[in-house]
């Protein structure tokens, strides 16, 4: 096992990326184009920083897993959360490329119907990266 704290670089990342994502969403809601741009484009890259990161602690720590320490209904909630969060992981991917590749097109309307769907759950995605980080370093 190696010294780089990869949960703790993950799961910051993933804090950031949460960030950029809320910024980005006030941001169009507010009207600002440019900024949602720059907030959202920001999100993708620290998404891309911690698709990296992640994989290259896979492949560093030989595909090595945390086993969740709690017990009882904690477990059954962890458990749901992590598995909504994988399934989910794998589904956005190609949601943010292709809703990223309409915006840079210029083709906001089916942009922003792409964009009412990517939007939740990559929200999700990020926010229970953290939760599933926190299961697992702090709270058990």
């Amino acid at each position: 096992m190696t010294n780089i704290p990869f949960p703790e670089i993950n799961a910051s990342l993933n804090s950031v990326a949460t960030v950029l994502l809320t910024m980005g969403f006030i941001l169009i809601k507010l009207g600002k184009q440019k900024a949602h741009q720059y907030a959202m484009t920001g999100a993708f890259c620290v998404s891309v920083i911690f698709l990296i990161c992640y994989v290259s602690s896979k492949i560093i720590n030989k595909g090595m897993h945390t086993t969740f320490a709690g017990e009882g209904i904690w477990k059954s909630i962890y458990y749901f959360i992590l598995i909504t969060h994988i399934i989910l992981a794998m589904a956005i991917v190609p949601l943010v490329l292709r809703t990223l590749y309409l915006a840079i097109k210029g083709n906001l309307e089916n942009h922003r119907r792409w964009a009412k769907w990517t939007f939740p759950i990559w929200y999700y995605v990020s926010i229970t990266g953290v939760m599933v980080y926190f299961f697992l370093y702090q709270w058990f």
